[in-house]
């Protein structure tokens, strides 16, 4: 199997700045870079999908391109670790992670809930 690539967006708490949702979004790129991926970089705007506002959109400064291996167990630490990141957050971040069309959106939910949204995820990319 190939490369695959995943759009990660973190969209902020609306009430943090934009200094403190890029700090997140270098956080999170950090986090991500610490896996076994191939690479990690921020998407460009055509990437993200339009959230319907003008000017600079938040979500572009916290969208990144992430390719990795679609064999291993790559996929799964991926979102375990955004999964993980996002809980160790204050404040009512969301993060939307899609692979070929598909999307995930990851917030405030319980860990349960987490939990069961994430599997369900991963059961629908699962290795062939």
């Amino acid at each position: 199997m190939g490369d695959v690539e995943l759009l990660i967006v973190l969209v902020p708490d609306p009430e943090d700045d934009a200094e403190t949702g890029e700090r997140l979004a270098r956080r999170l790129r950090n986090q991500i870079r610490e896996l076994d991926v191939e690479s990690v970089v921020p998407a460009s705007p055509a990437a993200v999908p339009p959230a319907g506002a003008k000017g600079v959109d938040p979500l572009t400064l916290g969208a990144l391109i992430v390719t990795l291996s679609a064999s291993g167990g790559v996929f799964v630490a991926l979102i375990n670790t955004v999964g993980a990141w996002l809980g160790r957050q204050t404040g009512r971040h969301r993060v939307s992670l899609t692979i070929d069309g598909d999307t995930i959106e990851l917030d405030g939910a319980t860990s349960a809930q987490q939990r069961q949204l994430v599997e369900a995820f991963l059961r629908r990319h699962a290795e062939e």
